[in-house]
């Protein structure tokens, strides 16, 4: 996905990087550049670095490198990973098998919570934001993100998605007011998404953009739609209060819109 835009009032922009990414924060309304702002701001940084401190996959003293090793247990690391591994399994189930926090390996399975780890991260560090009065806020990482709108007169949140093929084309633009928005597929970071049933990626798909009331699920359900291949927006159409858009390998797209139960 491309960057928020908010026409018609002021916005102030944070931007840093953690976890592999850029960390990216607009802000509009009451405490948009003030005291309050940079110290939610910096509050949101430390939520992120902490994450990464432990789930980091690619840091051989995390918590997570460790558990896979084999050094410690469940019970030995921060609360915080039995809280991602449950949401892990109940991905799992809610997928049929395609979405797991456990990824083929030459040896037999290896724990990668990563799928999970981003969108729980950032909707755990927008709390610093959500405190804010009389003010609105967009939170991206890598593309992801989660934002709120307390104006009734403000304008929606602007979120374009990128074409799969070419990363300098936007194929729709969502407005969203608040709410998350994630997307999964390969334009950026090639091959790394497979169906967890077959230990194979998945084919037909190019990528799923998700809109959901939360970045946890937002972006656990487009990793598993997108994992579900052909099947994607068959599947993503089950979903309770989720909508978005399937873009195929031909480049043709399928929007999905949320189911109330």
């Amino acid at each position: 996905m491309t960057g928020t835009r908010a026409p018609g009032r002021p916005t102030a922009r944070y931007v840093e990087h953690v976890m592999g990414m850029p960390i990216s924060l607009a802000l509009r309304g009451r405490h948009r550049d003030d005291r309050a702002a940079r110290a939610a701001w910096a509050e949101v940084m430390t939520v992120l670095r902490d994450v990464d401190r432990v789930f980091s996959t690619y840091r051989a003293d995390s918590a997570v490198t460790r558990l896979r090793r084999g050094e410690i247990g469940v019970e030995d690391c921060p609360p915080e990973v039995a809280e991602v591994l449950a949401l892990g399994e109940a991905a799992e189930r809610q997928s049929a098998g395609a979405f797991s926090v456990w990824r083929p390996g030459p040896e037999g399975r290896v724990l990668d919570p990563s799928g999970v780890v981003k969108g729980w991260a950032v909707e755990r560090a927008a709390a610093s934001l959500r405190v804010l009065p009389e003010t609105d806020f967009c939170l991206s990482a890598g593309g992801d993100l989660t934002c709120r709108t307390l104006d009734p007169d403000a304008a929606p949140w602007r979120i374009g998605v990128e074409d799969p093929a070419d990363p300098r084309r936007i194929l729709a633009v969502l407005p969203v007011c608040t709410g998350a928005v994630a997307t999964s597929g390969t334009a950026h970071r090639g091959h790394h998404l497979v169906d967890a049933r077959t230990g194979r990626p998945p084919s037909g798909v190019a990528s799923v953009t998700v809109v959901a009331g939360s970045l946890t699920w937002a972006d656990i359900d487009a990793t598993a739609a997108y994992a579900h291949g052909r099947a994607a927006a068959r599947w993503l159409e089950t979903r309770p209060g989720r909508s978005g858009l399937v873009v195929w390998e031909d480049g043709t797209t399928t929007p999905v819109e949320p189911v109330l139960r």
